[in-house]
């Protein structure tokens, strides 16, 4: 017999947690979220991403985040912030991470750690147009998850599972997504 997990675990609040699933599983259309950012080139390499809402069971939350980009030096840029490919990785590993702490927390496993590192390398020579038969990004991306809790080896692995099940950043990083992107020229 299971005992169902209810307060706060790894500062999730489990009972917010059951409520919100109880809620989409009630009413599918309250599980459906749309975010959205707008970017502007700030000079040479930097650019601005700003968060200004996102969307939840059609319902408009306001919010109010902004998000620097830049290369470093020996990309042409000023080193003023993370690049895209890091600010990339950094989102995988973010997402991911929510994931093990959620899952531990309905399991009530309390978690000590939760490290993520992420490497993945590219070759410029498709990025600069140099040779068409290189591709412009990664072909592999290497994480390494680490986690230290009072659940068994068993129990993590399974958290572990169902995160890379369930993690919509890996998931839009492991399978193609159709980009409808257009072109609009002001002036």
């Amino acid at each position: 017999m299971t005992t169902a997990v209810t307060g706060t675990v790894n500062g999730i609040d489990v009972d917010a947690l059951t409520a919100v699933v109880r809620e989409v599983e009630r009413d599918p259309a309250k599980g459906k979220v749309e975010f959205r950012v707008r970017s502007g080139w700030k000079g040479q390499t930097r650019s601005q991403t700003v968060v200004e809402s996102y969307t939840i069971g059609g319902q408009v939350v306001h919010r109010n985040f902004t998000i620097e980009a830049d290369e470093p030096f020996e990309l042409l840029g000023r080193n003023t912030a993370p690049n895209p490919q890091e600010l990339l990785m950094a989102a995988l590993n973010a997402c991911i991470t929510v994931g093990y702490v959620a899952g531990a927390a309905v399991k009530g496993i309390r978690l000590e750690k939760v490290e993520v590192e992420t490497r993945g390398e590219l070759d410029l020579r498709g990025f600069l147009g140099i040779d068409a038969a290189v591709p412009p990004g990664y072909e592999t991306i290497r994480c390494v998850v680490r986690l230290r809790g009072d659940g068994t080896p068993s129990q993590l692995r399974e958290i572990h599972d169902n995160v890379l099940r369930t993690s919509p950043n890996f998931f839009n990083l492991t399978r193609p997504i159709k980009i409808d992107a257009r072109l609009e020229i002001d002036g």
